[in-house]
């Protein structure tokens, strides 16, 4: 499968049933932990579960302000695209990144013997069990679990949009306030 049908096929059936409870920080690094839950391709009624997270940071370079850097996503390795050429692809479909760097690690993969509705309400149940509230739920097509995750990522750094613009705009003013004493 090509990336624009992969691509169709995520932004189709991506349902993100939970997100972290608490917006990004706006002027820290952030990690996003999370669980994928996607239809086994192998296991007819089994559901694939990648649990991982996202590290968010700004790079230690000045990049201009459409270039993300996304690592770990394996799209080298399943799709044999540069990660440049994915933020490109996004980029073109109205997609934009903010210029952080999006590191991602995977902590487990595993199946679950049962479909995604009930894998999902057990790892609910189990979240909120342990009163964890950083880390996200999203169910996808196992063959695009990359955009899935970025749709995860996307969602939470459009929720902390207006709180970030807050909070630069206090620290800008605080700046000027400092300078004119």
């Amino acid at each position: 499968m090509d990336i624009e049908a992969l691509w169709d096929k995520a932004r189709k059936e991506t349902e993100i049933r939970r997100m972290r409870m608490s917006e990004l920080p706006t002027f820290e690094a952030a990690r996003v932990p999370y669980i994928f839950l996607g239809p086994s391709t192998v296991n007819d009624g089994d559901t694939v579960v990648r649990r991982g997270h996202v590290l968010l940071e700004r790079p230690t370079l000045i990049l201009p302000s459409v270039s993300p850097q996304f690592e770990g996503f394996e799209f080298d390795r399943d799709w044999q695209l540069s990660e440049h050429s994915v933020a490109t692809f996004l980029l073109l479909r109205g997609v934009q990144f903010p210029s952080m760097k999006y590191k991602h690690q995977v902590s487990s993969l595993d199946v679950y013997e049962a479909g995604p509705d009930r894998a999902a309400a057990h790892y609910l149940e189990q979240l909120n069990r342990t009163e964890d509230v950083h880390t996200g739920l999203v169910i996808g097509p196992e063959d695009a679990w990359q955009f899935s995750v970025l749709f995860l990522i996307g969602a939470l750094v459009v929720r902390s949009a207006e709180g970030d613009l807050r909070r630069i705009l206090e620290q800008w003013r605080r700046r000027q306030r400092g300078e004119q004493n």
